[in-house]
């Protein structure tokens, strides 16, 4: 795979070519806004924010341990409350949603890695589907939790 196709994978890891970026939805969430979740709106932004996190640590995980064992689904992929037990439990989901996008981009820039060839421990899955999985799926519920913000906030 090209040099310049992994560089286009990195950069809509993370950015705003068509979507809002991680860190622009998380940034100054009021903190007694965090789990709240607005009227008619299934999920605050504390437990989109954990879905977030827990959805890509699994894609990540699957896509580079041969033994991890995925969560149970669906409610192994969303917290048990719809607020965060303190700020710090909202700063490290932040954190860790960061290191594991991270590695995602660097698991895409190396070389060494065939993005196309299909994971030995899986069934048909590939890098290059993983990220991409990993693409949509964060689109997706950024775009839920800027409209939970500007609920939330109006």
């Amino acid at each position: 795979m090209s040099k310049s196709v992994r560089e286009y994978l990195q950069n809509f890891l993370d950015s705003d070519n068509a979507h809002i970026r991680f860190d622009d939805a998380v940034k100054d969430f009021p903190p007694a806004l965090r789990g709240k979740r607005p009227g008619g709106a299934p999920h605050s932004a504390w437990e989109l924010l954990e879905h977030l996190r827990l959805a890509q640590w699994d894609i990540l995980e699957f896509t580079r341990d041969p033994k991890h064992v995925s969560p149970d689904f669906p409610s192994g992929y969303w917290p048990k409350s719809e607020a965060p037990e303190n700020d710090a439990a909202w700063d490290a989901s932040i954190e860790s949603y960061r290191r594991d996008l991270k590695a995602l981009a660097e698991l895409v820039g190396d070389e060494s890695i065939d993005l196309l060839a299909p994971l030995a421990h899986g069934d048909g899955q590939t890098v290059l589907r993983q990220v991409l999985l990993t693409i949509d799926h964060n689109a997706y519920h950024l775009g839920q939790l800027m409209i939970v913000r500007r609920m939330v906030e109006a």
